[in-house]
């Protein structure tokens, strides 16, 4: 399963650790939509997807707020100094909630890396979608939630 459309982001409480600064659920709500993304060290399609998620933060960033959210598979996952290794060669420079405890990824009932949520600036879930490639989706979708239309 995962978080059902509609549903209400969860508090983004729980994190082991954060890298890059840390954010609330209040922050991120109130001006601008926000996309959540599941990945994870261990995760070769994860880091495949990384280029393309951080132009798409970069392209984004005066109008989407960016969180990754790393959640680990196995306890090599764990090494906090792993996650900043990989973090810094993949360019993640947005907020990473680190969730050693599983207790975001709980709450967001995610079972895949990489995932992606994308919730409306009040907090609503507006899409969701799992596995590599799909960016063009992504794109469409976080437009769709920022009211543009489709650039040709």
């Amino acid at each position: 399963m995962a978080l059902k459309l509609r549903s209400e982001m969860p508090d983004m409480e729980g994190a082991t650790t954060w890298l890059n600064g840390e954010v609330t659920k209040e922050d991120l709500l109130g001006d601008k939509p926000t996309l959540i993304h599941f990945w994870s060290v261990s995760c070769g399609l994860c880091k495949e997807a990384m280029p393309k998620v951080n132009e798409f933060r970069d392209e984004y960033k005066e109008e989407l707020n960016v969180v990754a959210v790393h959640m680990p598979r196995s306890e090599k996952d764990l090494d906090i100094e792993k996650v900043k290794e990989v973090a810094e060669e993949h360019g993640i420079t947005q907020p990473i909630f680190v969730d050693n405890e599983h207790k975001l990824t709980d709450a967001f009932e995610n079972e895949y890396v990489p995932a992606y949520y994308v919730f409306d600036k009040d907090g609503t879930l507006r899409h969701f979608q799992a596995g590599g490639g799909g960016m063009k989706m992504l794109t469409k979708r976080v437009n769709r939630v920022l009211g543009k239309t489709e650039k040709k």
